[in-house]
């Protein structure tokens, strides 16, 4: 219940001008990443088979590191702009977004089918489909997390209209609601109930409980997926949400909303987005796609456990697996064929 001190601590369009932000990949740097497509290609491997050893990059891996330390240490997010995704068959831009990742960690699930590179689409499901997830709409996104110490995004083709993306640093959103509202942030650092998702089938826990705050071991975690909340406190057996606590969650969402706090931005063909869950919120604007089928949005999703990722809140095993630093932790198991 202090102020949190971090080089994560960014406001709005602070972000953009930060060096340790962004990247333009140089046509020798692209022309690096081809040669090793090719190469990859040449061997006919299985995409889950690729790792640093098979995606060779030997100029470019020293920026790939820095990203990977400033994912944890600097800014908490990164945008790697150039690839020219056009020149290439979908198939091809999914080996060069996972041989790129690879550097950055671990991909995990991300589905019951053991999904490890999810397509970001509207798959036009009916509102109450169970099988429908906020990737998979059009509408816009609540400021939340992924199960995984980092998420990354290739974007292949761009919304029509809207699908703008949202970051807001959740260690300033801690901050303002401190001087703001700290009864309100008191309710925050307490655990609250996640009901388990309706794609996690291989999780027979009907819920689980951790903080949206919290310091461990002297690293800050920020970590919501409100949907999930609002389910839990639902279902018959759990306790009802208190008015305190819902002002709370609503709260923090106002806060995550104003302008001067997020960053907005568009990702472009090319773009590749990484961003640390702990100090990160993300969210998306509703869209207009494209009649098209071949020219509606498409980013391809990646979750990643990182090699130096923070320690979490015991209490986020139930979730995550694991909680240590740098464990292989996050995402969906998927089900085992009986």
């Amino acid at each position: 219940m202090q102020p949190y001190q971090s080089p994560a601590a960014w406001r709005g369009d602070e972000l953009a001008r930060r060096a340790d932000w962004h990247h333009t990949l140089s046509p020798s740097e692209c022309a690096e990443i081809d040669q090793a497509l090719q190469t990859i290609n040449g061997r006919s491997m299985a995409l889950e088979d690729i790792t640093q050893t098979e995606f060779p990059l030997p100029n470019l891996a020293h920026k790939l590191q820095s990203i990977q330390g400033s994912l944890e240490h600097g800014s908490g997010s990164f945008l790697l702009r150039g690839w020219p995704t056009g020149r290439y068959s979908l198939e091809d831009n999914q080996r060069v977004f996972w041989g790129l990742s690879r550097y950055l960690g671990t991909p995990i699930s991300q589905s019951a089918r053991g999904e490890t590179l999810f397509h970001v689409q509207d798959a036009g499901y009916a509102t109450n489909d169970a099988k429908a997830r906020g990737p998979n709409t059009r509408k816009a996104l609540h400021f939340h997390c992924d199960r995984c110490d980092v998420i990354g995004f290739l974007c292949i083709r761009a919304a029509k209209v809207g699908g703008d993306s949202y970051l807001a640093s959740s260690i300033t959103v801690h901050n303002e609601i401190l001087k703001r509202r700290p009864d309100l942030l008191e309710q925050l650092y307490r655990p609250w109930y996640y009901k388990t998702h309706n794609v996690d089938l291989a999780n027979n826990d009907p819920w689980c409980r951790q903080p949206i705050f919290a310091i461990q071991e002297g690293h800050f975690v920020g970590y919501i997926l409100r949907v999930l909340i609002d389910r839990a406190y639902e279902l018959p057996e759990l306790p009802e949400m208190t008015p305190l606590q819902r002002e709370a969650l609503d709260f923090l969402d106002s806060v995550c909303a104003e302008q001067d706090l997020n960053f907005k931005f568009r990702q472009e063909p090319g773009d590749m987005l990484f961003v640390n869950n702990f100090v990160n919120f993300h969210s998306r604007s509703e869209f207009e796609d494209h009649d098209d089928p071949e020219s509606k949005r498409l980013l391809l999703r990646i979750w990643l456990s990182v090699p130096n990722s923070r320690p979490l809140p015991a209490s986020f095993a139930g979730s995550f697996g694991h909680s240590g630093a740098g464990e292989l932790r996050g995402g969906i198991h998927p089900v085992r064929a009986s």
